[in-house]
């Protein structure tokens, strides 16, 4: 084995644990520079944008997991929304992965990812009804409205940012 390939690999780790880091920073840092509308029964996540990287590159499955995990500690129901929510995207990212596998447009790609994310929010109204009582299907559609409305203008500037830099590498 050469001494390049060794730097090479190392550089390339390097990269791709600090693509990883910067995003899931990034998603902590929109969601708690917006933490009033980013939690509760009627919330505008706009970090959600950060979910659709996840389509681009596989790295981006754990960066915005992380970023959410982190995120979420800030939540007035933490105690549930950190494991249920993580766990939520963890597998909502890897889903949108596999339903937009062969799809070639990447707007197709995007309004799948997006309509998969807003019906996952049914994880988010639950920890609502239980730790906060609020009524479950109410609170379903007002969380999936907002995650489809944050998810629809990340959705432009995630597909407009991809035509500048080339975000699947």
């Amino acid at each position: 084995m050469s001494m390049s390939f060794v730097k090479d690999s190392q550089k390339s780790a390097v990269s791709e644990l600090t693509k990883t880091a910067l995003v899931a920073a990034l998603y902590v840092t929109v969601t708690v520079m917006f933490s009033v509308i980013s939690f509760g029964a009627v919330q505008l996540r706009l970090s959600e944008m950060f979910n659709y990287l996840a389509l681009y590159n596989k790295r981006y499955v754990v960066a915005v997991t992380l970023g959410v995990m982190f995120a979420n500690f800030m939540s007035p129901t933490w105690l549930l929304d950190v494991p249920v929510g993580t766990i939520a995207t963890f597998l909502a990212l890897l889903l949108c992965r596999v339903v937009t596998k062969n799809i070639q447009n990447d707007v197709l790609k995007m309004v799948i990812t997006a309509i998969i994310f807003a019906l996952s929010m049914f994880t988010i109204a639950g920890q609502l009804t239980i730790i906060l009582g609020l009524p479950f299907w109410a609170t379903w559609v007002t969380v999936g409205i907002g995650e489809l409305l944050s998810m629809t203008v990340g959705g432009m500037i995630i597909y407009t940012l991809n035509k500048k830099i080339d975000l699947s590498k």
